[in-house]
């Protein structure tokens, strides 16, 4: 009799199981971020379930399109993720979209929007690479030193003034907060080591005792007031003396 070997029993293996970052409990607690009033209740939600998923998804977002080819996609990816916390409250469930494709979209747009701006100025600093060495000394061997100094201190003085003036202008308890802090900043500038965008964040939150998203929403209120100065400043609505104290005797005196 012949021996009949065992047949062996194929072990069906498991199906891998993605780890979801992102389910029905993080969308519905967007939407319950959106509804409530309750600064406390909000807190707690975007701290214990959006922010988590929100970071996850920028991160997964940045190595799945390749976004990490830019050259500062570390401080990138901490502003993407800071601006997400500025327009979560836009988010609005009526309109039929979910909450992480509305939010993944306009996220990947965002860095898609980097990378243009990235290509763009490589381009420009190419171009001007390769410049003829004559035409560059005849036509852009034009920079006096003194000038570009004058002109950058002239700027500042100017805008401190203008700045001084907002200080005049009726705040809300964390905007001064925040103003005040900004200020402080801006006059003890060698006094203080930051060494990128995500450290100054935390330094005013630090002088203000505001938690990210508040710090955010005020800072993004004296942007509104520095574009408008700066327009006017490029388009020489603002004289330089204006921003002085010889500017103002002179004023004062014609």
């Amino acid at each position: 009799m012949t021996e009949q070997t065992p047949t062996k029993i194929k072990r069906k293996r498991r199906k891998r199981t993605k780890r979801l970052y992102f389910t029905e409990v993080h969308e519905q607690a967007i939407i319950e971020y959106c509804s409530s009033r309750d600064k406390k209740k909000r807190e707690e939600l975007y701290r214990g379930l959006i922010q988590p998923a929100m970071n996850e998804m920028v991160d997964k977002i940045v190595f799945t399109y390749k976004f990490t080819t830019l050259p500062n996609i570390d401080e990138l990816r901490d502003e993407c993720k800071i601006w997400l916390t500025t327009i979560l409250e836009k988010f609005d469930p009526s309109k039929g979209s979910k909450a992480f494709s509305y939010f993944s979209v306009i996220t990947k747009n965002w860095f898609i929007h980097k990378v243009k701006k990235h290509s763009q100025q490589r381009q420009r600093e190419i171009q001007y690479d390769h410049i003829p060495r004559t035409i560059e000394e005849r036509y852009l061997s034009t920079y006096n030193p003194y000038e570009s100094d004058l002109e950058q201190k002239q700027f500042w003085e100017a805008l401190w003034s203008e700045i001084e003036k907002w200080g005049e202008m009726p705040m809300k308890p964390t905007e001064e907060r925040v103003y005040k802090a900004v200020k402080i900043l801006m006059e003890q500038p060698d006094d203080i080591e930051i060494f990128n965008k995500k450290a100054i964040y935390l330094y005013l939150r630090e002088l203000t005792g505001l938690n990210t998203k508040q710090v955010v929403n005020n800072l993004n209120k004296l942007r509104v007031k520095y574009r408008s100065f700066k327009t006017d400043w490029d388009e020489g609505r603002i004289s330089h003396i204006e921003g002085t104290d010889n500017g103002k005797k002179e004023e004062s005196e014609s």
